[in-house]
């Protein structure tokens, strides 16, 4: 939320905590439910919604939705997830889709083929504003050439959550990595898994995928901070997103600044957020990954080089999130002095 909001004209009401859960947990959104509206329908102006919608049914959706309208309050929903990836079954989160998209006053996404995908299927048009920069101070290249030694290809398995592919992405590298080699083109894969995941059992089969495979380092970590993680990007030359299913990712954004090409199965509408920088590979198929790893090799840069990219992106970046920034700022006055579409 903190990038999209200029904070000199817009104030944002301090996340509710959850009952019972730990101090700074905010899941499910309180905000989103009718009892905390018609708590708070006096210190609202508008409510902008962008996750948590499946933290709740339908019916529960739906009477907070009532509940803002009686009052007054519009709602603003970011499209960002056509389909969940959080969930395998995606009805119940469709449904939820079906309510909100068209209540809301307005709706906002990332993607031209995402506003495109709800104007056919909701017959509603969605606004389409880019995703501001996730860094505020970009970290400094890797202390290495980038132009010399392997190629540097990098896979975070997070906690493997449902749309991951993740063992089929570790054969898939193992094959990628030997096939590169036999090519002559040295290469190494880090792939990263956190220390709490999902399913040990899958974790484990992950880590038995890599077999043993010297160029691949399937690694098990500690949560990593925001930082470090993108200290880590800023050092490869290539980073993969292994989706069944999904509709953007935050993770393109991040590799965008950092100046990473991006290698991910084409789902929803990721190629669309930074097509220059996406290679598109299928699950299943090595060779395609193979295809985006000689793309990183040929277009990755010098040390200086890529600082001089980071720095031109940061630039363009930083107009671009104010752009954003004023463009929520006049919708939500708009929508406060109740001026009509």
């Amino acid at each position: 939320m903190r990038a999209i909001i200029d904070p000199q004209r817009v104030s944002v009401l301090a996340d509710p905590p959850v009952p019972g859960a730990p101090a700074g947990q905010w899941w499910p959104p309180v905000a989103l439910t009718s009892a905390w509206l018609e708590a708070h329908r006096d210190d609202v102006d508008v409510l902008h919604v962008h996750f948590g919608l499946e933290s709740f049914s339908a019916d529960e959706l739906r009477s907070a939705l009532d509940t803002a309208r009686s009052h007054g309050i519009p709602v603003v929903y970011t499209v960002h997830d056509l389909d969940n990836p959080q969930l395998t079954d995606q009805a119940p989160y469709r449904a939820l889709l079906d309510v909100i998209i068209p209540t809301a006053d307005r709706l906002l996404t990332l993607t031209a083929g995402t506003a495109e995908e709800v104007q056919q299927r909701w017959g509603v048009d969605a606004r389409v504003l880019p995703h501001p920069t996730l860094l505020d101070t970009p970290p400094s290249p890797a202390p290495r050439a980038q132009d010399e030694g392997p190629v540097r290809v990098g896979v975070h398995l997070r906690d493997l959550r449902p749309n991951i592919a993740a063992e089929e992405i570790v054969r898939d590298a193992v094959a990628a990595a030997r096939l590169m080699e036999a090519a002559g083109v040295p290469i190494v894969i880090e792939i990263l898994l956190n220390d709490h995941v999902r399913d040990e059992a899958a974790a484990a089969r992950i880590e038995a995928a890599a077999d043993g495979h010297p160029t691949v380092d399937v690694r098990r970590t500690a949560y990593l901070p925001d930082a470090a993680v993108e200290q880590w990007i800023s050092g490869l030359d290539l980073f993969v997103l292994p989706y069944h299913h999904g509709t953007h990712s935050g993770w393109v954004e991040l590799c965008y600044d950092l100046g990473v090409r991006v290698a991910a199965t084409d789902v929803g509408y990721l190629r669309e957020q930074h097509p220059d920088d996406f290679s598109p590979i299928v699950l299943g198929e090595p060779q395609t990954m193979v295809e985006a790893v000689r793309v990183a090799a040929v277009t990755r840069a010098s040390i200086d080089d890529l600082a001089a990219r980071r720095e031109q992106r940061r630039a363009e970046r930083v107009a671009e999130r104010r752009s954003v920034r004023t463009a929520h700022a006049d919708l939500y006055a708009l929508l406060r002095d109740g001026v009509p579409a």
